[in-house]
């Protein structure tokens, strides 16, 4: 059983990143570490993809002038994969990077807790916003402040 967990151990580091990353999103309050985290669990799976795709023996996809065996090259469609993964990775970071400095200058903090906070009472609550609907669109008939006494086709103007 040892031998196993020796022989795989690329699978336990992985698997503490994957709990660290992890951690990082969830348990922590800052946003930057959230941001640490998400990059953290990204690169746990990268590793996870390529290690899973590593053979025993195999070359890279390359000719020479040996002429090694076909059989025995890597699958490159991994690698590809993954390097397509890290760019869209570093994108993703350089957003969240943006989004964090643009929430820093509104609110002042990259605690996950002031920001909430401070949101709460910026947007109105599903209450708010079907007064707000009431308000804007009357019931047909519904006397509003802009009927006249006796109004009852609703031009404002009094008796018909």
């Amino acid at each position: 059983m040892i031998e196993l967990f020796l022989s795989r151990y690329v699978y336990l580091f992985v698997l503490a990143l994957l709990a660290i990353g992890l951690y990082g999103v969830l348990a922590k309050q800052d946003l930057v570490k959230k941001l640490i985290g998400l990059v953290i669990f990204s690169t746990a799976i990268y590793i996870f993809y390529i290690e899973g795709s590593l053979q025993e023996g195999g070359t890279a996809p390359v000719l020479d002038e040996r002429g090694t065996d076909p059989a025995l090259y890597v699958d490159p469609l991994p690698h590809l994969l993954i390097l397509t993964a890290i760019v869209v990775g570093v994108g993703v970071l350089g957003v969240g990077l943006a989004l964090l400095v643009r929430i820093y200058r509104a609110h002042g903090s990259l605690d996950e807790s002031v920001v909430a906070e401070r949101l709460a009472g910026r947007f109105p609550t599903d209450t708010e916003l079907e007064d707000d609907q009431a308000e804007r669109n009357p019931v047909a008939g519904a006397d509003t402040p802009d009927d006249a006494p006796g109004d009852t086709d609703g031009d404002g103007r009094g008796p018909a």
